[in-house]
């Protein structure tokens, strides 16, 4: 019987043979997975027990996109002489690379193939210098600047965050680390462009003394050393906003979450193959079981403009990247990422994935909370609001690749700034799906009661959200024979009684952190709704009632516009 040991080997066996030839990369498409040993009976033999607590956990039943491509079909296609890099199960797909046109006319006459597709084409024009990286005008793709010491404010709560207090509390995740959550039990995988002497530097020394590094993938060259001379340092820069713990420094958003660190961006060229790295990347998170996924990524023009993304494509169905982002969330992973750096040119609209439905897309604040000029915009195509929300992403502490503590900008940094904090809240909340922590966030951000496409939801308050998602939980169990409408309202809203309760009736209003702000008694009569007043005086946003009767008592959550 084959174990998810045995596919692992396969899939390595075959990558090691890859021949180092230029890279003319393509997709091949496949018609079906017919004579597939593996079996959604027995899922255990390609995804890990973690993976399918996951599943277990938040009802999500396994489909055919979870099984792996057929191996027999995976063989054949190397047998005509084609370097098989990966595959690509949740697109029923094989990545190759080859430079002969014979091997891809080999290729095409298989009875199970449905097309091809090249997707590292020759560039007559040269390299442009384009980079998935978010980049800040550019060129260079984010910005690193020296670390202002008087900057430095020191916490007084469970960290010394040194100069990463400011981004760290914006959000409240320093509230949430005092109430002792900071990443424990989680898995964050990072998508990035490499990780530059990541294994040497001094603020990651707790996460490797803890076992918290949990390994690495490179999809763009499969075995390669994420850690060495030639990767980037952008995923460093990235990963130390939520791992770091230099105490008095830096302490990232979630120090003692455990990590998975994926090369799937390659710096020397734009080409579409980042997507489908994107996507391996993805797929094999999620069969890791991973929680959390930060993508400081983003995809909109390429090297060879004859597959450059337009507007109309940001529209959450088109792009390779963003339908893989939505599948990675469909499977219950937390998917966070950027939106770009592209608010100041003539594009200025989020880049893939960020247009994701379900992908948690970031935009960019400075450090009082105004937007940052570069921070790309919304709305999608289709008309919803991104970015979702905002964090920190001009002059946002980070460690350069060479270990140094510095201050850069990009949406690159708010992106994991957020993810980090998102994972110390899903800790605390673990019961509850990704979607709805993605929810609680949206509404109790600061901007929830009227939106935007700079700032999105606004800023968060993470302790507000997980009060909130705890009051729901009450409110799910207890919430009785009263409904409000209108809800979302504007001035005051009606109680409506589904069952014929009469007598005095005690309501209470309580706003996000818990506290009683009203108290009014009433009297209701059989079949008549009762008209609540008081909630003039009170600002936008989220309120929970208390309704107490003689007989029936419930919670109803209100908001106001």
């Amino acid at each position: 019987m084959k174990s998810l040991l045995t596919l692992i080997l396969l899939i390595t066996n075959i990558v090691c043979g890859i021949a180092q030839t230029p890279d003319q990369k393509h997709v091949v498409f496949l018609k079906n997975k017919d004579n597939n040993p593996y079996s959604l009976s027995n899922p255990g033999e390609f995804l890990t027990q973690r993976s399918l607590d996951r599943r277990a956990r938040y009802g999500i039943i396994l489909d055919e996109k979870d099984l792996p491509v057929t191996p027999s079909y995976v063989a054949q296609i190397a047998a005509t002489g084609a370097s098989v890099i990966y595959p690509l199960k949740w697109f029923n797909a094989v990545v190759i690379k080859t430079i002969n046109p014979s091997v891809l006319a080999a290729i095409a006459m298989l009875p199970f193939v449905d097309h091809i597709d090249q997707v590292v084409p020759k560039n007559p024009g040269g390299n442009s210098g384009k980079t998935g990286i978010n980049r800040l005008d550019r060129v260079p793709p984010y910005t690193l600047y020296p670390a202002i010491p008087s900057a430095r404010i020191k916490s007084t709560g469970s960290y010394d965050y040194g100069m990463a207090y400011n981004q760290a509390h914006m959000i409240k995740a320093d509230g949430l680390h005092n109430l002792g959550f900071s990443g424990e039990g989680m898995i964050i995988a990072v998508l990035d462009a490499g990780f530059f002497h990541m294994d040497q530097i001094a603020a990651f020394d707790s996460l490797w003394l803890n076992n918290s590094i949990l390994g690495t993938r490179d999809f763009h060259l499969p075995g390669n050393n994420v850690f060495g001379d030639d990767m980037h340092t952008h995923g460093t820069s990235v990963l130390s906003t939520m791992g770091a713990n230099l105490p008095g420094q830096m302490v990232g958003t979630a120090p003692h979450a455990s990590y998975w660190l994926i090369r799937t961006e390659v710096g020397d060229y734009e080409a579409l193959i980042e997507e489908y790295n994107w996507a391996g990347g993805a797929e094999f998170a999620d069969s890791l079981g991973v929680d959390v996924i930060n993508s400081s990524l983003g995809y909109t023009t390429f090297d060879n403009p004859v597959y450059d993304h337009t507007y109309a494509d940001m529209d959450g169905n088109t792009t390779p990247v963003t339908r893989a982002a939505d599948l990675a969330a469909g499977r219950g992973l937390l998917v966070v990422n950027s939106v770009g750096n592209e608010g100041s040119s003539s594009w200025h609209f989020m880049g893939a994935p960020a247009d994701g439905d379900s992908v948690f897309a970031l935009g960019a604040v400075n450090s009082q909370g105004i937007y940052a000029s570069f921070s790309s915009t919304g709305p999608t195509y289709d008309g919803r609001v991104k970015p979702d929300v905002v964090a920190q992403g001009e002059n946002t502490t980070v460690v350069s690749g060479w270990g140094a503590v510095q201050t850069g900008s990009g949406t690159s940094f708010s992106s994991p700034v957020m993810a980090g904090g998102l994972t110390c809240l899903w800790q605390s909340m673990k019961l509850h799906s990704a979607q709805e922590i993605r929810n609680a966030v949206r509404n109790t951000a600061s901007r929830a009661a009227d939106p935007d496409s700079l700032y999105g939801y606004g800023i968060p308050d993470l302790v507000n959200a997980r009060v909130y998602l705890s009051t729901l939980d009450f409110t799910t169990q207890t919430g009785g024979p009263f409904n409000l409408y209108p809800n979302p309202f504007r001035i005051n809203p009606i109680i409506l009684n589904k069952v014929s309760t009469t007598g005095v009736c005690k309501i209470e209003i309580i706003n996000l952190t818990g506290q009683i702000i009203q108290i009014q008694e009433g009297v209701f009569h059989p079949g008549e709704p009762f008209v609540l007043k008081g909630f003039e005086p009170f600002p936008a946003g989220i309120y929970f009632i208390r309704i107490s009767t003689a007989t029936d008592q419930g919670v109803l959550r209100a908001v106001k516009l």
